[in-house]
């Protein structure tokens, strides 16, 4: 009597459904591939991606390093300057 409920027909139904669909499905298989595939000869591998990026780092990290080292030069020549100016200030007035 549980099984003519409406709620539980309908279950058992979808339920059916389901399973049976499941039954008629194709696994995958391993050799199956999905989608388009590009030829090996024409696209690079992960690995020359991966130089070509840190070759393009490594030369960021030149500049930044040859820009840092340059402004410090500079700031240390004022520094210098400023000092030598203030010592020949300060002599001429003694």
């Amino acid at each position: 009597m549980a099984l003519f409920c409406p709620s539980r027909r309908t279950d058992f139904i979808l339920l059916l459904v389901l399973v049976v669909g499941l039954l008629y499905m194709e696994p995958a298989r391993a050799d199956q591939e999905s989608g388009t595939t590009i030829p090996a000869e024409s696209r690079p591998c992960v690995d020359c991606h991966a130089f070509e990026f840190m070759q393009r780092a490594l030369q960021d990290l030149k500049k930044t390093a040859y820009n840092l080292d340059s402004r410090t030069e500079t700031l240390l020549l004022q520094v210098e300057k400023r000092t030598l100016c203030d010592c020949t200030t300060a002599n001429a007035l003694s």
